[in-house]
């Protein structure tokens, strides 16, 4: 089955949102909604007794809601948006990919590695594009730094850190709970896609996953993966229960002629520099980023991609790559 709409050839892009109970989904709809690349037309909720809650919902006012299968057979759509519980994204992407459209599936895409790498091949050997969800992978400060390697301005980078902590309650918790790697599966793919993309794929993972605070259930809850590359090691931690994590979320890259400290949320950045470089100054300073919302970049690629008919800039092995160690870290293989 080829894709319903030849890149290259769409004006507005026909979108679908299939499942309503991701904690991006907001988000993602504002950003479609306030774009002219992109009329959603349809949204469907698989739970009859989740999508009767939905319908009531105002954010959905005017969209159509459909059947999975009014949806799937549904010609005019050439994207879906698959915004489901984490244990429901690989069924539904593989439906979407299946039914010959084009997918932006939600994060962190199951824990599963083969029938992940079966759906991307059949993506790509449909010709369809393919994305995930990872909320930095269009934050300037870590692009910023990422350019910075790739220029040489750090010199030899020996080393990554980053670290992207929560405060759950226990509705999430027990969420969390049932994957092996818990916090780091369910929010260290941002950074790991970060990672994969400034060093690519890890020689090797080493990971401790650990319950340590005081609250009685099993999950995962202080998590840290150590990535080894040739020259380089990444470490990389997620914890469950730290009040204040948002602001304290990083992402750095540390080189021997020069360093980014990127606190993602907070839209501020330090450099330091051995020698001036590029817009960079000897020295420690600090950037003041302007506001980076969420989600807007990853449907401008996708329209960019869609319109054009170029790939998207992160390709079918990143994705696959990104995953391959998603579950490396999370101890779901080896």
């Amino acid at each position: 089955m080829t894709s319903v709409a030849l890149p290259g050839k769409i004006d507005v892009i026909r979108t679908g949102i299939l499942g309503t109970q991701h904690s991006h989904l907001m988000g993602k709809l504002k950003a479609m909604k306030n774009s002219p690349d992109y009329q959603v037309i349809s949204i469907c909720e698989p739970d009859a007794v989740v999508a009767a809650k939905a319908k009531a919902n105002p954010a959905f006012e005017g969209l159509r809601w459909v059947s999975e299968e009014e949806m799937l057979a549904d010609k005019s759509l050439h994207l879906i948006v698959v915004e489901c519980r984490t244990w429901d994204a690989l069924p539904l992407g593989k439906k979407v990919v299946a039914a010959g459209k084009h997918l932006h599936l939600e994060k962190p895409p199951g824990n599963e590695w083969a029938p992940f790498r079966e759906m991307v091949e059949e993506a790509r050997s449909k010709n369809l594009l393919f994305q995930t969800g990872y909320m930095w992978r269009w934050h300037e400060g870590i692009n910023a730094a990422i350019e910075a390697k790739e220029k040489g301005w750090l010199g030899d980078v020996f080393m990554v850190r980053g670290t992207i902590n929560s405060d759950r309650d226990q509705q999430q918790r027990d969420v969390e709970a049932k994957y092996k790697g818990g916090s780091l599966f369910e929010l260290g793919g941002h950074l790991i896609d970060r990672v994969v993309e400034l060093l690519g794929r890890p020689n090797k993972v080493n990971s401790w996953l650990r319950h340590d605070t005081s609250v009685k259930d099993k999950l995962a809850d202080n998590t840290l993966v150590v990535l080894e590359y040739g020259k380089t090691l990444a470490m990389l931690s997620s914890s469950a229960h730290m009040y204040g994590s948002g602001d304290h979320r990083s992402f750095e890259v540390i080189g021997s002629e020069g360093t980014f400290a990127v606190y993602p949320e907070t839209s501020k950045m330090r450099v330091a520099m051995r020698k001036a470089q590029g817009p960079y100054k000897t020295g420690w300073q600090q950037i003041d980023l302007p506001p980076q919302p969420r989600y807007i970049g990853d449907f401008q690629e996708m329209a960019r991609a869609l319109k054009s008919g170029k790939p998207l800039k992160h390709s079918y092995e990143h994705e696959l790559t990104l995953h391959e160690t998603l579950l490396r870290a999370s101890g779901e293989i080896s």
